[in-house]
């Protein structure tokens, strides 16, 4: 493989830095011969969408050849970083592919029968299997396993959790012995308190996120990925709801208070990350909008590029540009940090060590 050579101002940092890539890594000392495919701009650790789903189709049939349509789309916009959070389909071949993002599987949703999109989740029909089902899916993942915390209950007619706080605890153990991290679904505020107390290492939307439940995320480490661009979702499935209104405003009021929930969390010191929820409503390739929309939500401009660039990737276990990372780097010829918008237009993609455009 042929030795590249890149200078630009290395984000997150402000000087202009010279970098190598021998056979998929980043070099900080010269490497003699090395050809110069980036000499200017600015240089970007690969983008990260902490919540995506390569591996789900809206006919209900994913193939893998649909799949790696999706992980295309998602590298050309930069992302380079995906972790899935729950498809119904093993899409570790794609793993195999050199020319497509680095996926960090979560397994299967587990769900309780017809409380989850049918045909996506392992339903577990006894809440008190629920720590086998962690412990399957922990082992079949890659250091990840996706709980759904709430969803609509129909006897109800609103959201409800779907697992007693109890059994949660023992799951999450199980998870943890396994070394396996755990996040969950939820919207609304009842499930959040029993997978905070339980020991839940991440929350994905989190529009029932209060004060009390944001101040207990921020002791205990938790991470939110708030997923905004799928939170605009909710009037659209508000209005398909008309047999269930309390449950239709509900997800009203929880869309109209998203912004400020994030800002709280925000605020409050909560690790947020750029996750756009592709696959489930929302369209691959989407990651850019997701960051603007954590802007829009409170966070500076740099902290919503670090939320889908260095600072994901640091909590997902890759490092960024020091010797020997992953040479997934993309280049812009304005800085992303004073216009988002950059980020729609990379000079060059690199992901492990070789030029995809």
């Amino acid at each position: 493989m042929t030795s590249l050579h890149l200078r630009g101002v290395v984000l997150p940092g402000e000087q202009t830095r010279d970098l190598w890539v021998v056979n998929g890594r980043i070099r900080l000392t010269p490497v003699p011969n090395a050809e110069t495919v980036v000499d200017g701009g600015f240089l970007v650790p690969g983008l990260v969408d902490a919540h995506c789903h390569i591996g789900i189709s809206p006919s209900g049939n994913p193939t893998l050849e649909e799949s790696i349509t999706q992980a295309e789309t998602d590298r050309d916009s930069g992302a380079l970083l995906v972790r899935d959070c729950g498809v119904p389909i093993d899409t570790r071949p794609l793993q195999e592919r050199l020319d497509l993002p680095r996926i960090i599987r979560a397994g299967r949703h587990i769900s309780a029968p017809k409380r989850y999109i049918r045909y996506l989740g392992v339903e577990v029909e006894d809440p008190e299997k629920l720590p086998d089902a962690v412990a399957e899916q922990a082992a079949y993942g890659d250091g990840w396993v996706k709980l759904v915390g709430d969803w609509i209950d129909r006897g109800v007619g609103d959201l409800a959790p779907l697992w007693p706080d109890d059994v949660l605890a023992r799951a999450i153990k199980v998870a943890h012995q396994a070394g396996a991290r755990v996040t969950a679904h939820v919207f609304g505020e009842d499930a959040i308190p029993g997978l905070l107390a339980a020991g839940i290492d991440c929350i994905e939307h989190g529009t029932g996120l209060t004060a009390d439940t944001i101040a207990t995320m921020a002791s205990s480490g938790a991470a939110l990925v708030p997923t905004l661009i799928n939170i605009e979702t909710f009037p659209g499935l508000a209005a398909q709801a008309s047999k269930y209104p309390a449950y239709a405003a509900h997800m009203l009021k929880l869309h109209a208070g998203v912004r400020d929930t994030v800002r709280m969390a925000i605020e409050a010191g909560v690790s947020v990350y750029a996750g756009t929820d592709a696959g489930g409503g929302i369209e691959h390739g989407r990651l850019v909008d997701e960051i603007e929309a954590l802007h829009g939500a409170g966070m500076t401009r740099t902290q919503a590029l670090a939320a889908g660039s260095w600072a994901a990737r640091s909590w997902l276990g890759y490092s960024s540009f020091e010797d020997g990372s992953a040479a997934d780097v993309i280049a812009y010829e304005t800085d992303p940090r004073q216009d988002l918008g950059a980020l729609r237009s990379p000079a060059r993609i690199i992901l492990r060590g070789r030029i995809v455009r």
